[in-house]
């Protein structure tokens, strides 16, 4: 699951009858089909970008030009810095699209539209929640309300959820379309510019939609940093939702399906990129050098994610479920695979583990820790000018905090796996 839902799977689905009962049911029918053991596939690869975003955070606790510029920025980083931070793009996306499918996974796990309509709405409300609590406080460690906290993934797929619990009433292909069209369209109104950091209120309502920024939420409240404007990861969730609809299928049609779709949509972010006329608010240009120039090319927009972000993102992401179907990666597969299982568990405490790293090294190389304690963004305006680490030292704590991580989550993967308590439905 994502960061926010299970993806167990029903028994086999590819008899004649199993196939005739599944056409057969009603849209608010539980299907008469047992459960069967998760799909590794994607625990695999909800594991693999959940390595990869604590690399993404770590750099940020740690590096030193994590203060002073954007690690994309090309008249500033190098090539190893810019990869660091370009990889970590997958991670977004395949939490969102794989919360969809995990959803859709749950009616065929047994569920009822009804039964999963009110999870859906009820867990959207406690993961928003946590947001603006525990991980607000394990980014900032500190308690300071004036600054609420940010707007990160786990509000966006709260959200997304909240919206999703409406929309799985409709068809799939209708909520096929819905997504498609949001992740499509919604660049044709990057344009549209709010004044901050005082708008009004349908500036804040467009904020929250489709514009990254700060802005108070009354004359004398506390402020929200918006970093995952919702338009366009509702449409993600929506498509990752009647993506699930393909786990129908049997293995070796299912594993097609997959590799066209994904050569498809990587084509596709090809193609249009290469025209450089729509789909990303940042055009890629001719750089020094043949290899800058490429990273340009693949230098698109995350906040909000571009069409072609998107494309760039999930299109690899969708072969490599295909890949996962069949290669399970050996030892590492299998630890992979434990932290795909416990994807909220293991997204709070790496809050936690690499802010607490950071302290620990900061203060153990005399350097000041107050920066670490600030609310965002005052923490990068503040901090010394001796702060942080070279990249080397990211690595090497990024390793330390997956092996820190890893026994955690093996002991809470087991406690799952014995015990089945409604309330672990929600961690």
């Amino acid at each position: 699951m994502s960061p926010a839902i299970d993806t167990s799977t029903p028994d086999s689905l590819k008899t004649p009858a199993t196939q005739a009962a599944l056409a057969a049911t009603g849209p608010l029918d539980k299907p008469a089909t047992p459960a069967r053991p998760r799909l590794d596939s994607i625990d695999l690869l909800r594991g693999l970008v959940m390595v990869i975003m604590l690399l993404d955070h770590t750099r940020d606790f740690m590096h030193a030009d994590a203060l002073r510029f954007d690690a994309t920025d090309l008249t500033k980083t190098n090539v190893l810095l810019f990869f660091t931070r370009w990889i970590t793009h997958f991670c977004a996306p395949v939490f969102v699209f794989l919360a969809g499918t995990g959803a859709y996974l749950q009616l065929m796990r047994g569920k009822s539209r009804r039964e999963l309509s009110r999870f859906l709405l009820t867990r959207g409300l406690w993961l928003i929640l946590l947001e603006f609590t525990v991980v607000r406080f394990g980014f900032t460690f500190n308690l300071d309300y004036s600054f609420l906290g940010v707007a990160q993934v786990i509000w966006a797929i709260g959200v997304s959820m909240i919206i999703l619990a409406g929309l799985i009433y409709l068809p799939v292909s209708v909520i096929a379309a819905i997504g498609t069209g949001m992740i499509a369209l919604h660049n044709i109104f990057d344009g549209i510019r709010v004044v901050t950091p005082t708008p009004g209120a349908l500036g804040k309502l467009w904020m929250l939609l489709h514009q990254q920024g700060p802005f108070p939420l009354s004359s004398r409240g506390p402020v929200l940093f918006v970093i995952y404007p919702l338009l366009p990861w509702i449409g993600v969730m929506a498509v990752g939702y009647a993506f699930g609809s393909i786990y129908r299928r049997e293995g070796a049609r299912r594993r097609r399906i997959l590799v066209g779709l994904g050569l498809s949509l990587t084509a596709l972010f090809i193609i249009l990129r290469a025209i450089n006329l729509y789909g990303d608010p940042a055009p890629w240009a001719k750089q020094p050098s043949a290899l800058f120039t490429a990273l340009s090319f693949v230098n698109v927009t995350k906040y909000p994610p571009s069409l072609l972000f998107l494309l760039m993102t999930l299109g690899p992401a969708i072969l490599l479920l295909a890949w996962f179907e069949r290669a399970r990666g050996g030892r590492a597969g299998r630890a992979l695979i434990t932290f795909g299982r416990v994807p909220l568990f293991y997204y709070l405490l790496q809050w936690f583990v690499a802010h607490g790293l950071a302290v620990l090294l900061t203060y153990l190389a005399g350097k000041s820790i107050a920066y670490l304690f600030m609310n965002f963004p005052a923490n990068f305006t503040s901090a010394p000018p001796r702060a942080g680490f070279d990249l080397w030292v990211v690595y090497v704590f990024w390793a330390v905090g997956v092996l820190l991580l890893y026994p955690l989550c093996v002991w809470f993967s087991k406690v799952k796996q014995r015990r089945r308590d409604w309330w672990l439905s929600y961690l």
